[in-house]
């Protein structure tokens, strides 16, 4: 059934969840569209950027508006169990950030309130919707690697990123926030198998002398369920002024009748000013040497966003206005990707193998 009149709950008023309420605000679908943050300056000042028709900062008030068809949920990540479950109770289809939660539990509870209504739940990994990894599930697709028996997946950043994020919620670690786009799309090139076994090692330092229990540099071998080894890799301790504006990574999947190897560290369209260039993660931060297109969610250009994260907003309010078919990972995905991103801090402390799924 085609539908014209999607009413959209933006609840948190954060940077992503500004990017959502702008981008819902421009789809042709939406008639009515309201935002809440605890923090009411702040659900006031995307109220009047995106033209909403609605602030609070009582999520449990906007989820409950009449008017609301669907919901996104953009708090921060510790935050997300309750409004999902919210929104999952009144029956309204939901599209919450990744991780879908901070703890195995947390997941559980949302998985459980999804089943009990038979609802619908997409998790933004929204790597999946960047075109050179889409181009790569479509080679998946054909099968024109054969039979997948290996690959390697990294991620660097600054650490100026990784500070923003570890005083935001000090558990989101490099791992758990960011390494588990990486676990996402190999499960999803992989299509279904699973990680059976994870082998991992870290390093302390610069996020410790500072406070923070994580790693600057993490390194797992995850086993899938049919044997295939992927090496994973983050490193979000780069230094603050190194020219990336978000991840630098680069995938390598190696099959039995091919590979396949995608080069996403940017460094392909550089840009040096002595004005210096923002980051768009960081407020009041800019470097002077940037590698443009780097920025993980996507940029602004020429009056509107584009990018990833503005594939997957417009990819899901399409599919509520169509019934059109998405990529966006699924909740039961979403849960594997928590546990192995949990496997691989759990074998980094205890220097040893740590096997899928967690028993009990």
């Amino acid at each position: 059934m085609k539908r014209h009149d999607l009413g959209i709950a933006v609840i948190g008023a954060g940077r992503i969840g500004t990017l959502r309420a702008r981008l819902a605000a421009k789809h042709p679908a939406v008639r009515f569209l309201a935002v809440s943050d605890r923090d009411p300056a702040r659900a006031k000042a995307l109220a009047e950027t995106a033209g909403a028709n609605l602030h609070s900062t009582d999520n449990d008030a906007v989820i409950a508006h009449p008017a609301v068809t669907a919901v996104i949920v953009s708090t921060p990540e510790q935050e997300h169990v309750t409004p999902v479950c919210a929104a999952l109770a009144r029956g309204l289809p939901v599209l919450v950030e990744k991780p879908l939660a901070l703890t195995l539990a947390g997941a559980d509870e949302i998985l459980g309130s999804l089943r009990a209504r038979n609802g619908d739940l997409r998790v933004g990994y929204s790597r999946r919707y960047k075109e050179c990894f889409l181009r790569a599930k479509e080679q998946m697709l054909h099968h024109r690697l054969g039979k997948v028996v290996g690959g390697t997946a990294r991620v660097y950043n600054s650490r100026a990123q990784a500070f923003a994020i570890l005083k935001r919620d000090p558990h989101a670690t490099p791992v758990l926030d960011v390494l588990t786009y990486y676990v996402d799309l190999m499960c999803w090139f992989l299509d279904g198998n699973r990680p059976v076994e994870v082998v991992a090692r870290g390093q302390h330092g610069i996020f410790r002398d500072a406070g923070y229990g994580a790693h600057d540099v993490t390194w797992a071998i995850v086993t899938f369920q049919d044997g295939a080894v992927i090496n994973l890799g983050v490193s979000y301790a780069l230094p603050a002024r190194y020219p990336t504006l978000g991840q630098s990574d680069r995938v390598e999947v190696l099959g039995t009748e091919g590979t396949m190897i995608i080069d996403d560290d940017h460094m392909d369209h550089l840009l040096f000013s002595e004005k210096g260039v923002p980051h768009a993660y960081v407020p009041d931060h800019a470097v002077e040497m940037a590698f443009l297109g780097s920025n993980t969610a996507g940029d602004w250009a020429v009056g509107d966003f584009w990018g990833p994260l503005g594939n997957e907003t417009r990819a899901w309010l399409d599919s509520l206005a169509t019934g059109a078919a998405t990529v966006h990972t699924t909740p039961a995905q979403a849960r594997i990707n928590l546990e192995t991103t949990i496997a691989i801090e759990r074998a980094v402390a205890s220097g040893e193998a740590v096997r899928l799924p967690f028993e009990g």
